[in-house]
């Protein structure tokens, strides 16, 4: 083998000197690049605080639940949120309008089912529409006064009494009836009592025709028995069935009201194809069912209406097919898969992808007392209620410390139908009577709500049972996508913006009976200036009709032969201001146009000028306050504290503004709606509070337009407005003029409508001039510089790598604590009710 000397040693140190000296200067400069990277994403920060020993020995650089320029906060792996937003401290340590809980439900059935109180109750699921029953236990508000006053000094001893209202059918006396009661205090105790609870209702007893949705078996069973007769011909007319069976591919749906005064409980039913979206797909067949009394054997078809011909009984209808005098009409669409959600059409390009969605990045920024239902965000804090008839409510709502408005409710949603045929011409909803309120449902995570939402439950009792949704109401704060204040200008102290975020509280809900199957977020959107917006959005499937030629006028053809009819839908909200204390007035301000002559003009122009001037009045009498927004929206009114006014002399006040689709009802004067939606006529009105008028309507109005238990009206009865606590309920809603596009769901971007309320001279300045997330920014020195700007330490550039959303997942609600219910008939039927009715059942 060829010799190879070795290199002497000191030529090996000059060889490693040459190797070493390369990769010290590139671990040199690696390393000043890595603290220039660092030093660049942490601008202030100091370097002893970017070297600590977390950034290398813990998982997260962030590990608090705030972010401020004084905390040692590094960016990296996100803090886990786990959609737990920060603790709450409440103000007062019990929230007085919370909701009743599982076990105090229990409790007062109980000591109702106790036979000290001799009301001989059944329990609904073993019960008969001839027997009493508990309909309904909520919690009853307590009175205005003692709920401040506790706010005010919360001790053991100024907590208001607790009361529960319990509504029971009496189906077992003599002449049935159904009452109201006012169960309490609580908890129960040897000092609890009951009484009849009437000082909030007109027009005396609560007729037995007008009870509520209890039975669900019985309209199917007695269906089935009434129906036998004709189950062969309507396989004929329309090629499906409706014996009894669970396979039947026929089902009805009724209209409403079904009662005028009491007198009577008779329902216009529809039949359908027993299908996805079955709402839209009728047959053309209707009947008329009298349903009056307390005897299931006693109730009976009046009329059957095919295709327009009119028979006044089963046995008539009978001899006309069989004799041929029944002209027969082509079975409705065969193909009814147009009204499933399933996915078609084309895919869209990139849909394929998730889209963005809002990530806290530094830790959620409101807070919530989960246990007390109250959330503070950026100035505001609130409380939440929650019952049976229209679900969430807000109360001692308070921004920058005061009070703002004590009560925010929905009272009632309204829905008049048209259309040539018997379900249509007759309908007129009111959702208040189905509970709004017990039909919430868990929310669709990802979709109700964004991703990061936190989730609160509810508890409602039902004829069948208490139930519990632990995702009835959702919280979450978004960027809204636009400054809230920006100015671009060259002088220093000009050129700015101010971010804007909006906190929004929601609760979803889907009404067997409001456009059928629709769901609507009632929103409540909290905004940095003090602004309050009330919205609500709709989508589901519609009522819809069949169409034929005689239909034209009254909707739209969505498919071969169904159709959307024209509707309104309007709500209404109960708005109890307390502007600077309870003591407020109505102001309204309306701009006219007027003709003035300046002796300072030329005559180039003329000395006369044509412009807008401000008058203001206020309105001093109820019978001055039901109200429609002045013409072109030129003004609009307020409540104020004509006692309290800000640094430049107005009264302090919060203006009504009108959002989306600011309407009124169309339709006036129909027996359907006589008496008891009286409130739906204006756009706004407002009346001194009384602990007897809690709500605009009732669960009994529904079927009562005659003789309603609320008459709206009746409020308004000439009483002083004038530096008084004052109530505004004020209107949404929508014309509803269908579309192909409503085909098959009707869309939430159309069908939403709101309210706003904004500080009117309540502050003297804008406040949100106070919020760090702001930037000004200061013209350079130098054309072509970059400008420099003051972030107030808030850096819009924090980021770190968020935690991943919780997987998809939808669970129903559980009732009593059995989760056998949520699968049951029962959960089923208690959300369809009388709209998707099937025989035998």
């Amino acid at each position: 083998m060829p010799h190879t000397s070795k290199p002497p040693v000191h030529a090996l140190g000059a060889q490693k000197a040459r190797i070493t000296a390369p990769r010290l200067l590139l671990f040199v400069s690696v390393f000043l690049n890595f603290v220039a990277f660092i030093t660049v994403l942490r601008r202030s920060e100091a370097l002893s605080g970017i070297f600590s020993q977390r950034i290398f020995f813990e998982e997260s650089w962030y590990g608090g639940e705030k972010v401020s320029v004084e905390e040692d906060t590094q960016i990296g792996v996100c803090a886990p949120l786990h959609n737990q937003p920060p603790a709450d401290s409440t103000p007062v340590p019990v929230n007085p309008w919370r909701s009743l809980t599982i076990p105090e439900l229990a409790d007062i059935r109980a000591w109702l089912e106790d036979p000290a109180r001799d009301l001989n109750l059944t329990e609904v699921r073993s019960s008969k529409t001839s027997d009493n029953i508990i309909f309904l236990i909520e919690a009853y508000q307590p009175a205005k006064d003692a709920a401040i006053a506790y706010l005010a000094s919360p001790s053991p001893a100024t907590l208001p009494e607790r009361h529960a209202r319990v509504t029971i059918h009496h189906g077992g006396w003599a002449v049935p009836v159904v009452k109201d009661y006012l169960v309490g205090p609580l908890p129960v105790s040897a000092a609890t009592s009951m009484r009849p609870l009437t000082e909030i209702y007109h027009n005396g007893e609560i007729p037995f025709n007008a009870r509520g949705v209890s039975h669900l078996d019985e309209m199917g069973v007695v269906l089935a028995e009434l129906n036998a007769p004709i189950a062969d011909i309507l396989q004929v007319l329309f090629g499906a069935t409706a014996r009894g069976f669970a396979n039947d591919s026929l089902v009805g749906g009724m209209s409403g009201p079904f009662s005028f005064d009491g007198g009577f409980r008779r329902q216009w039913m529809s039949w359908r194809r027993n299908r996805a979206g079955s709402f839209l797909l009728p047959v053309n067949f209707y009947q008329y069912l009298d349903t009056s009394g307390t005897d299931p054997s006693q109730w009976k078809i009046l009329k059957h209406i095919y295709h327009g011909q009119v028979f006044d009984s089963t046995e008539a209808f009978i001899e006309a097919f069989n004799n041929g005098t029944v002209v027969r009409h082509r079975h409705a669409d065969s193909d009814v898969s147009w009204t499933e959600r399933t996915r078609r059409g084309p895919p869209r390009d990139l849909d394929d992808r998730p889209g963005p969605r809002s990530v806290s990045f530094a830790g959620l920024r409101y807070r919530v007392d989960r246990a007390q239902q109250h959330v503070r965000w950026m100035g505001w804090a609130l409380y939440l209620g929650f019952d049976r008839d229209m679900g969430l409510s807000l109360w001692d709502v308070r921004f920058r410390g005061e009070r703002i408005v004590y009560q925010l409710a929905p009272q009632e949603a309204m829905a008049q139908y048209g259309g040539n045929d018997p379900m249509q011409a007759t309908t007129a909803w009111q959702d208040r009577y189905f509970g709004m309120g017990t039909l919430v449902r868990n929310m669709i995570p990802h979709y109700d709500c964004p991703q990061e939402a936190v989730y609160l439950p509810a508890v409602t009792h039902t004829s069948l049972g208490n139930v519990v949704v632990e995702r009835a109401i959702c919280i979450f704060e978004q960027d809204t996508g636009k400054p809230l204040t920006r100015h671009f200008g060259y002088e220093e102290g000009e050129f700015g913006a101010t971010k804007s975020y909006v906190l929004t509280v929601r609760s979803t809900t889907t009404v067997g009976n409001y456009d059928y199957c629709i769901g609507k977020p009632f929103d409540y959107l909290f905004y940095l200036d003090g602004t309050i917006e009330v919205r609500l959005s709709a989508s589901g499937y519609m009522q819809g009709g069949y169409w034929n030629a005689e239909q034209e006028g009254y909707g739209a053809r969505i498919h071969e032969t169904s159709m959307g009819n024209l509707h309104d839908h309007v709500i209404n909200y109960k708005v109890d201001f307390d502007i600077a204390g309870t003591a407020n007035s109505l102001l309204k301000t309306t701009t006219n146009q007027e003709r003035v002559v300046h002796p300072w003009l030329d005559d180039d122009w003329g000395q006369e000028v044509i412009q807008q001037k401000i008058t203001k009045e206020y309105i001093t009498s109820e019978d001055d306050s039901l109200l429609k927004y002045p013409q072109n929206f030129q003004g609009g009114y307020a409540i104020v504290n004509q006692d309290k006014l800000n640094k430049w002399g107005y009264p302090r006040g919060y203006a009504i503004h009108p959002g989306y689709n600011a309407i009124h009802n169309t339709v006036v004067g129909s027996k359907r709606l006589l008496h008891n939606a009286n409130w739906a006529r204006y756009n706004l009105a407002v009346s001194r509070r009384k602990e007897t008028e809690p709500t605009s309507s009732s669960m009994w109005n529904q079927n009562l337009p005659g003789a309603p238990k609320v008459d709206f009206h009746k409020f308004f009865d000439g009483e002083n407005l004038t530096q008084h606590d004052l109530v505004a309920w004020i209107n949404l809603g929508t014309h509803h003029l269908p579309q192909a596009e409503d085909s098959p769901h009707t869309k939430a971007v159309v069908a939403t409508s709101s309210f706003v309320l904004t500080p009117l001279n309540y502050f003297d300045y804008d406040v949100s001039m106070e919020l760090q997330n702001a930037i000004l920014l200061h013209p350079p020195k130098n054309v072509g510089d970059a400008y420099s700007f003051d972030d107030y330490g808030v850096k819009q550039d924090f980021t770190c790598s968020p935690e991943p959303p919780s997987p998809f997942e939808y669970v129903h609600g559980s009732t009593d604590g059995s989760a056998s219910f949520r699968e049951s008939p029962d959960a089923r039927r208690a959300s369809e009710m009388y709209m998707r009715v099937r025989l035998g059942e």
